[in-house]
């Protein structure tokens, strides 16, 4: 945005005062036009000024009178025109000084308004700046040139007004100049570098470095021209050797700061995995012409110390040792003639293994910064010098599992956002302003969401909450301050099992991953206490609803909700957070559409009009194949609609599915049918806990898939067979054919119920109990080879009968039920017992 934009918005009477000697009105008329030229870098009254504000007079008044003719108040303009031209044609210099006053306050009053001007502004006047300059330049070295031609030879006139300003003085001006545009090309390049490092956490990045490349050849063209004139004074021989030691110091440093990291390996990086890079030499279509074949670009990883030391040296000193193997590490370094490029681009390289170094205090892995360095050797033409070349790429932090990977970004996101544009590789700050921070992580969540829609100061006030583990009411206690490193990612937060920022991550993998249009339409709350949320809704009606991400679990979306009790009284309801698994089965619009229970989303939008355009059609009738449809419900009981008073604590009702049931032990049992029992099935251990309530209402499914019968669920090619149902144990025909296995049967039976099971969560059916079991007359039945591994001795009655004073009669076994006071989700795709997507992926998951 232009500044003209702003101020042609603001009141003219804040103007008024810079009207006197230039019209309001063709100021209108010149709009951007005006400042786009450099009327505050015209400092001075020598002939270069002057030249340039006479240029400028001309311009602007051909630009005046070509808007004139298209403006109804064409001859009052035309007098304006012409007042300008007899007022400032003898002294062009006094109209630029009354143009900068003009800007000058124009500026002032956006500042005094909105406290900062556009960055386009800004980069537009660096643009001005150094245009001017290097036309200033380029005149001082013609006037060398001409001041050479001339010699000694040259008539008394020209002579007269060249006395004062002699070959040499003119010369050391120009070099002075020179270094001024060199330090400016310097940090327009250090800027770049630093836009790129905030592109890694999302910001805008003009990557086009042609510009850049550009004035680097500008000024390199104008350095051959100086050293041609400098090498012509011979005659001053201390004068000359100080001159081409100023002169090569540019050359040098031009040509080292613009080699240069285009495309940024990935900052978090994991061994044997392949990444690319490309490295660019800005200079190198000018000064590597004639090299007879390609030079070769080689890649090394290094520590922060090693990047320390070579930042210490200014890139002079060559690596010893590289902290890690990389493989396809030499690329040549080429020059395309259409694109006037000169470039190296490594496309299949491969960190194969990392060397850690030493960490200070608590530092984890994850918080060690390495880097890669790009090097190479050239030799520049036409001054036929060699230069080592050397670069490194932004911090990277190495990883060798996947789980690491969290933690590991961040650390990059903190280096990013906080580190300044020069510094000792790779020192940051450890503690930042809180609304630093905040722009931070906006700007992550708009770029990983991929949204136009970012934060609210809502949304901070609940994030400060949360980082500080501070419940302030009013988010100005939160103003001015500072959070640390460690508060973002090392302290574990009050009560639960993971850091602030891995919490935000699952809130950002998730949006990005199922709830991407939803917050692009402003339906998820989001950032949102729970208790914050009772507040909201209980004063609603009922059936009111909002969506917020879960405060306690890692990656969840919930949805509260109002309900009237049996008194009438209104209560806030949570369901349990629905994950990224979860909603890939079925998703959120649909959720709040089988829900009847919910119907306008808070404050008062019904829920068909907030969400109809997430619904997904029904598929109804038979599919091509001749298949009738079927279609996921999502329900939600609440737990005293689920049990009677009368039954609180029992287990619910089950369907009647046949399962396995452990049988009670008797004393009157036969010692013969008493090994076949305890040899698969009694535990010689204490049964599991149970896993604690997670406080959610519980959600249940309208669809239950109930195996026909039951089978194994592992397929073996060995005799082992699935064993009996108990009953047939009573036939004296019945021959058992193989060992019996418990684990044979449904997963969420038997083995999930004893100690060796694959786990401890309590299931939803509830186990039927066998009567007694009886003895078994078949002689045949009591042979324990049939039922005991062969390896196993066949034990005596009297063994037997010691074995059943010792071991405790075990009563008939209940399985306890799970309680909760919340809504509880059961619509998911993994088996009972199996664990969620994020427990195993998500560090710091309780």
């Amino acid at each position: 945005m232009s500044l003209w934009n702003l101020v042609s918005h603001m009141p003219p009477e804040e103007f008024s005062s810079l009207s006197t000697e230039f019209p309001r009105s063709l100021r209108c008329l010149l709009a951007e036009w005006l400042e786009n030229q450099p009327w505050e870098f015209i400092n001075g009254s020598d002939a270069f000024c002057s030249s340039m504000a006479s240029r400028l007079l001309s311009a602007m008044l051909e630009k005046l009178r070509s808007a004139a003719g298209s403006d109804g108040q064409q001859s009052q303009i035309l007098q304006q025109v012409s007042s300008i031209e007899n007022t400032f044609r003898r002294d062009p210099l006094r109209l630029v000084a009354v143009v900068r006053a003009i800007l000058e306050g124009e500026k002032a009053a956006v500042l005094k308004r909105d406290h900062h001007l556009p960055l386009s502004f800004h980069r537009r006047q660096e643009e001005l700046k150094f245009s001017l300059g290097l036309q200033r330049l380029q005149h001082r070295v013609h006037e060398i040139q001409a001041l050479c031609d001339e010699g000694p030879g040259r008539d008394a006139a020209v002579q007269g007004t060249m006395a004062p300003r002699e070959l040499p003085t003119l010369i050391l001006e120009a070099v002075k100049e020179l270094e001024a545009a060199k330090q400016q090309v310097l940090k327009r390049i250090q800027i770049w570098k630093r836009q790129q490092q905030l592109a890694g956490n999302g910001a805008i990045f003009e990557e086009n470095l042609a510009p850049l490349q550009k004035r680097c050849e500008s000024l390199v063209k104008v350095y051959f021209q100086l050293q041609e004139q400098v090498m012509a004074m011979s005659s001053e021989p201390d004068l000359l050797s100080r001159l081409l030691e100023r002169l090569n110091e540019v050359l040098s440093s031009l040509v080292k700061s613009s080699f240069l990291v285009e495309k940024q390996p990935p900052q978090v990086l994991k061994t044997q995995t392949k990444f690319q890079a490309i490295v660019r030499f800005l200079l190198g279509p000018q000064l590597l012409k004639a090299a007879p074949k390609p030079y070769v670009v080689r890649a090394d990883m290094v520590t922060e110390k090693q990047a320390r030391e070579l930042e210490l040296s200014n890139y002079s000193n060559i690596l010893s040792e590289s902290t890690g193997e990389i493989v396809h590490n030499t690329v040549a370094l080429e020059t395309n003639p259409t694109s006037g490029t000169c470039c190296a681009n490594f496309k299949n390289v491969l960190l194969k293994k990392i060397k850690r170094c030493e960490r200070k205090g608590s530092e984890s892995v994850t918080e060690e910064k390495c880097a890669v360095l790009f090097s190479t050797n050239v030799i520049l033409t036409p001054s036929n010098v060699s230069i080592h070349l050397q670069v490194l790429s932004l911090p990277i932090v190495v990883i060798v599992h996947g789980n690491q990977d969290n933690n590991a970004k961040a650390t990059v996101l903190w280096d990013n956002a906080f580190s300044d544009i020069e510094r000792v590789p790779f020192v940051v700050a450890d503690r930042v302003p809180w609304d630093k921070m905040c722009d931070t992580l906006n700007l992550k969540f708009m770029a990983e969401v991929q949204t136009t829609k970012g934060l609210l100061k809502e949304h901070y006030f609940f994030l400060a909450q949360k980082i500080f583990n501070d419940h302030s009411t009013s988010p100005e206690d939160f103003q001015g301050r500072q959070v640390s490193w460690a508060q973002f990612n090392k302290e574990i937060l009050p009560g639960r099992g993971f850091t602030f920022w891995q919490w935000f991550d699952g809130v950002l993998d998730l949006t990005k991953r199922c709830l991407k249009s939803y917050w692009s339409d402003r339906l998820i709350m989001g950032f949102i206490s729970k208790q914050y949320v009772c507040k909201l809704l209980s004063m609603e009606p009922d059936g009111t609803f909002l969506l917020r991400f879960s405060d306690s679990e890692i990656g969840g979306v919930t949805i509260a909700y109002v309900i009237r009790g049996k008194d009438g009284s209104s209560q806030v309801e949570n369901i349990q957070p629905f994950s990224a698994k979860d909603l890939s089965i079925r998703c959120l619009g649909d959720r709040i559409r089988d829900l009847g229970q919910l119907r306008n989303l808070y404050p008062n939008i019904p829920k068909d009009q907030a969400f109809g355009s997430h619904y997904n059609k029904e598929q109804t009738g038979k599919d091509g194949r001749g298949y009738v449809s079927t279609a996921i419900k999502m329900t939600v009981e609440r737990e005293r609609d689920q049990q009677p008073p009368s039954t609180v604590g029992a287990p619910p009702e089950a369907p009647q599915t046949p399962m396995f049931s452990l049988p009670v032990l008797q004393h009157e049992l036969h010692p013969e049918s008493l090994q076949p029992l305890l040899a698969p099935i009694c535990p010689p251990t204490p049964f599991c806990p149970q896993p604690i309530p997670t406080g959610y209402p519980t959600v249940e499914s309208n669809i239950m898939m109930v195996p026909n019968r039951l089978t194994s669920p592992f397929h073996s090619p060995s005799p082992m067979v699935s064993p009996p149902s108990l009953s047939h144990c009573q036939d004296p025909a019945f021959r058992p054919p193989g060992p019996f296995m418990p684990n044979q049967y449904m997963p969420g039976e038997v083995s999930q119920l004893l100690p060796a099971g694959p786990s401890a969560e309590p299931q939803d059916e509830e186990m039927p109990e066998l009567p007694p079991f009886q003895a078994v007359e078949d002689a045949s039945l009591q042979s324990p080879s049939r039922w005991m591994s062969p390896g196993m001795e066949q034990s005596s009655a009297s063994e037997l009968e010691q074995l059943l004073q010792e071991v405790p009669l075990l009563p008939p076994f209940t399985p306890l039920p799970q309680h909760s006071g919340y809504p509880n989700s059961s619509l998911s795709s993994w088996g009972l017992g199996e664990p969620r997507w994020d427990d195993s992926i998500r560090p710091g998951h309780a």
